[in-house]
C-alpha cells in the first residue's frame, strides 16, 4: 500500500470556557495523524465559600484590638446560631496598622486599624442565606464575598480530559477513514485543563444591613440555583495510521 503522510493539523472543537493556548511542536511523521480537541465537564458545586473581613479603627492599638475582638465575637454568635462550630471558619490574616493624618506635615498617628479576614466553607447551602443576612445585620464586615466550588476538582479535571480525548479520537478516526486508512494506537498526547473563572462580587454588607432592617426582604441568595462549576480540557494527540 502506498505510504500516506498526514502532517500535523489541529482540529479545534469550540467549547464554551476553553482558553486558547500554544500547542507543543510535534514533528510531522509519515503514517500519523495529529489532532487537537477541547472537552469539558460541568457539575453542580458541593461547597459554598463565604469570605468577609472585619476591620475596625480606634485611638490606640489596644482599644482597636478589643474592638475587633467584640466584632469577631458577633461572628461566632452568628455561626453558633446556625448550628456551626466557630472552628469551621478559618482566619486568613490579621494586621494591626497605624493610621496617619496625611494632612499633617509630620504625618501624625491618629489611630490604629485592626483587620482580619475570615473564610467559611459550607456544604449545606440552605445556611448561606441566613448567615450572609445575619452577618450584614450585625454590621461586623464591610464586605462579603460568596463563591461556589467543587471539593474533588481532580475528578472533574479527569472527566474533562476524557471528554476532550474522546473528541480528539473521533476526529482522528474520521480523518483516517476519509483517507482510506484505519486509526492505530496513540503515539503522543499532551493535556491542559482550565477551571471556569468565577467572578467574585463583594456585597456591601453594612449598607445592605440597614436596608434589610427596614424591609426585611429574603436574602439575595434565596431561591436561586448555585452557579455550576465547569472544567475545560484541551488534548493534543498523535495517532499512528494503519
Amino acid at each position: 500500500m502506498k505510504s500516506l503522510g498526514i502532517f500535523p493539523a489541529v482540529l479545534l472543537l469550540a467549547v464554551s470556557g476553553a482558553v486558547a493556548q500554544e500547542h507543543p511542536t510535534v514533528a510531522a511523521q509519515p503514517n500519523t495523524v495529529y489532532v487537537g480537541a477541547d472537552g469539558k465537564f460541568e457539575a453542580a458545586p458541593d461547597t459554598a465559600q463565604i469570605q468577609f473581613n472585619v476591620s475596625v479603627q480606634d485611638d490606640t492599638s489596644q482599644a482597636a484590638f478589643q474592638h475587633a475582638s467584640k466584632e469577631v465575637e458577633q461572628v461566632r454568635q452568628v455561626l453558633r446560631a446556625n448550628g456551626l462550630d466557630p472552628k469551621t471558619a478559618t482566619v486568613g490574616f490579621m494586621s494591626v496598622q497605624p493610621v496617619y493624618d496625611y494632612k499633617d506635615p509630620k504625618h501624625k498617628v491618629i489611630g490604629y486599624r485592626v483587620t482580619t479576614d475570615v473564610v467559611l466553607k459550607l456544604k449545606d447551602f440552605s445556611k448561606v442565606g441566613p448567615i450572609t443576612q445575619q452577618l450584614a445585620d450585625a454590621n461586623v464586615s464591610e464586605t462579603q464575598t460568596l463563591s461556589y466550588s467543587l471539593e474533588n476538582m481532580d475528578d472533574a479535571k479527569n472527566r474533562a480530559v476524557e471528554d476532550a480525548y474522546r473528541r480528539a479520537h473521533n476526529s482522528a478516526d474520521t480523518l483516517a477513514r476519509a483517507s482510506g486508512r484505519m486509526l492505530g494506537e496513540l503515539s503522543y498526547a499532551s493535556v491542559d485543563t482550565f477551571e471556569n473563572q468565577r467572578i467574585l462580587v463583594p456585597r456591601m454588607a453594612r449598607a445592605m444591613g440597614a436596608a434589610m432592617a427596614a424591609a426585611a426582604p429574603p436574602a439575595p441568595t434565596e431561591e436561586f440555583t448555585a452557579q455550576s462549576v465547569t472544567v475545560s480540557a484541551h488534548v493534543n494527540a498523535l495517532f499512528n495510521l494503519k
